[in-house]
């Protein structure tokens, strides 16, 4: 008696005359794929018989093509860039992405990361999440799956990670408003618990007294991640210290926020013109996670480490730890650029 021969997803490919990475993203549901090119792969898969099994692929010893992705806020721009990057990069070369909520703590982390590992994935990236990751590490190890993180800050030195490196956005930030002739420079943003606030606020410290300039911790101002309060706090602190001449800020928010509350405190007061306050007399910087042609076009430095581009990094590193390419640096650091729209 002959076997049926088992259609894969090349057959199916071939039947409809499509790459197979079309196929992949007809069967993800993702992707820019045609109408009439959707309905050739569908009527093939279904005129051959085309089953995916992902789980008995992996039990084969064979890939899913699938990649499981745990992320801890999609609802923040960072993580949303950096997912739409992590996908894109990864659908390019034919796989798809699994894509779980882990929870803003990590409550979640481990069942999510189970429920994945039982799903037969290739791997898993781990965008941002709390906790502790060596259990994680060890049920992966077991199963014989790579783990990737992508965090904000290095909080994990024993493992594969990709995050931007604060600490020199900060010292970019710093140095380029010197270099301009700022001598009094302020800080504004961020929470005392975030770990990528202290990393970028520590940037900006060393690189005060690597020049010999003041710092002075009331100069040094939390701020939620608000347009209404950064602009507050910002006139606040330039009333009681009018010597600052320019403000480092947390984010994109705070920043914009920040240029809002100097243009409203300038028209309000009537004790000098809006262009001369602020273009003469105070200078805004802050850090980016878009890239530079999404910046709105308003007179702030940034420091840019796009999001986005950090997702087509871990997709490639992803594929590398699956190709069992162990030649690179298991902690990656993405430097960040200067853009001046000022």
């Amino acid at each position: 008696m002959a076997i049926a021969k088992k259609i894969t997803i090349h057959d199916v490919a071939l039947a409809a005359g499509v790459s197979v990475s079309t196929v992949s993203l007809v069967l993800s549901g993702k992707g820019r794929i045609s109408s009439a090119t959707g309905e050739r792969v569908n009527a093939a898969i279904e005129q051959l018989g085309f089953v995916r099994n992902r789980q008995a692929s992996a039990l084969r010893g064979g890939q899913s093509g699938v990649i499981g992705l745990i992320v801890r806020d999609l609802s923040t721009p960072f993580y949303a860039e950096l997912t739409a990057g992590l996908t894109e990069a990864l659908e390019a070369q034919g796989r798809m992405v699994f894509l779980l909520h882990g929870g803003k703590d990590g409550e979640q982390l481990a069942q999510r990361f189970a429920m994945l590992i039982n799903q037969g994935v290739d791997g898993v990236v781990i965008a941002g999440a709390a906790g502790s990751s060596d259990t994680l590490q060890r049920l992966a190890a077991d199963k014989g799956i790579p783990v990737v993180f992508a965090s904000r800050a290095s909080y994990m030195d024993d493992v594969d990670t990709v995050r931007p490196d604060n600490m020199q956005a900060a010292q970019l930030l710093v140095e380029h408003l010197i270099r301009h002739g700022h001598q009094r420079i302020a800080w504004l943003g961020g929470q005392s618990s975030s770990l990528t606030r202290a990393e970028r606020v520590g940037g900006y410290c060393a690189t005060l007294l690597k020049y010999g300039l003041p710092f002075h911790s009331d100069w040094v101002l939390e701020c939620s991640s608000s347009q209404k309060q950064a602009a507050e706090e910002v006139t606040a602190l330039l009333r009681r210290n009018p010597t600052i001449s320019a403000v480092v800020c947390y984010n994109e928010i705070i920043a914009i926020g920040a240029w809002f509350g100097l243009m409203r405190a300038g028209r309000q007061s009537g004790e000098i013109g809006v262009d001369r306050y602020f273009e003469q007399q105070i200078s805004l910087a802050g850090f980016a996670d878009v890239a530079e042609n999404a910046l709105d076009d308003i007179p702030i430095i940034w420091a840019c480490t796009p999001a986005r581009e950090m997702g087509y990094t871990l997709a490639e590193r992803m594929l590398q730890r699956i190709g069992h390419d162990e030649g690179h640096s298991r902690n990656l650091t993405l430097s960040a650029h200067l853009v001046a729209t000022e």
